[in-house]
């Protein structure tokens, strides 16, 4: 009832967007912390399901988890105040506190640098093969951020600009006319497009009231998915060498990343300069990940992924 009276009020739009949190007992639960648990323990059961499959033990695996993902956490905070500074130059105790306000405030770049560092020296101390646990993690990590992604959802955070653009300073298109692209075009569900219809908190689009923006949460999302999708493809063809999956996980997640920052409205900006960090960041990954490819193939020849599976199974 009350989101027909609300849809009949403001002429078939809504403005009612679902909670981001919800109450346990006397512990608040963010969803865009169980998004990133459950993309977590998805990933870690992967790994228990295929590490053994290439020589990793499952307590290897699971150490290191318990070791790699607060570095990584870690690191995606420190990735965001550094492009942030001045929200936490007067108060860097917040820093630490990254979650207030429904767990806003992490950059998954710097959980990737993080993780990947930490990694390398992990399988140096434990005497695993480097190349063998990255392949492990890149799968694991593109998944968690799909997942992860849906937080965003919640948090009603990492979306685009207003549908159909602005046009001197004011929406081009109606709320009707937005409405249609999300659910026509796009063949959206209602609760994903209602929660769409809100007003941005950022400049220019905080005086334009309520307006329909680009869920690129979601683009994000099913792009990730597709490339993990692809990424269990491959591990079971005769194509790649062990240290290929982290490459294609460099080049994949930063082509999507990269176009997609162009819609985001909430961009980590390098200075003044312009500049958005995730683009920056996204153009050194794919050529970090081309020469990581050629390196692979044609200096470290690596073993085929494939004849791995086969030693390991002997």
């Amino acid at each position: 009832m009350k989101d027909m009276f609300l849809r009949l009020l403001n002429n078939a739009h809504v403005y009612d967007p679902l909670p981001n949190s919800f109450q346990l007992g006397p512990v608040e639960l963010y969803f865009y912390s169980l998004f990133i648990v459950t993309g977590v323990i998805v990933a870690l059961w992967l790994g228990l399901r295929e590490g053994p499959k290439i020589g990793i033990s499952k307590d290897h695996i699971i150490d290191g988890l318990l070791i790699i993902l607060p570095l990584a956490v870690l690191g995606t905070r420190l990735w965001y105040v550094a492009f942030q500074w001045d929200q936490f130059r007067d108060n860097p105790l917040s820093i630490i506190a990254f979650w207030e306000d429904g767990f806003r405030g992490l950059a998954i770049h710097g959980g990737f640098v993080t993780a990947f560092v930490a990694t390398l020296i992990y399988t140096k101390v434990r005497g695993i093969n480097f190349f063998r646990g990255i392949d492990l993690m890149a799968p694991g990590f593109l998944i968690a951020q799909a997942l992860g992604r849906w937080g965003n959802f919640f948090n009603q955070e990492a979306h685009g600009g207003v549908i159909g653009g602005l046009t001197n300073g004011s929406a081009a298109l109606g709320l009707d006319e937005q409405r249609a692209f999300l659910s026509g075009t796009l063949r959206l569900p209602d609760f994903l497009v209602d929660q769409m219809y809100f007003t941005a908190r950022m400049s220019p689009y905080s005086a334009l009231g309520n307006q329909y923006f680009h869920p690129t949460f979601l683009y994000e999302s099913l792009w990730n998915i597709l490339g993990f999708i692809i990424m269990l493809i491959l591990r079971r063809t005769p194509l790649i060498r062990t240290g290929d999956l982290v490459a294609f996980y460099l080049i994949w997640y930063s082509v999507g990343r990269f176009f997609i920052e162009f819609l985001r409205t909430d961009a980590l900006m390098i200075g003044d300069t312009g500049l958005r960090a995730a683009q920056v960041t996204s153009i050194a990954m794919i050529i970090g990940g081309v020469a990581f490819l050629v390196l692979n193939h044609f200096v470290w020849k690596n073993k085929r992924y494939e004849q791995v599976l086969v030693e390991n199974k002997a």
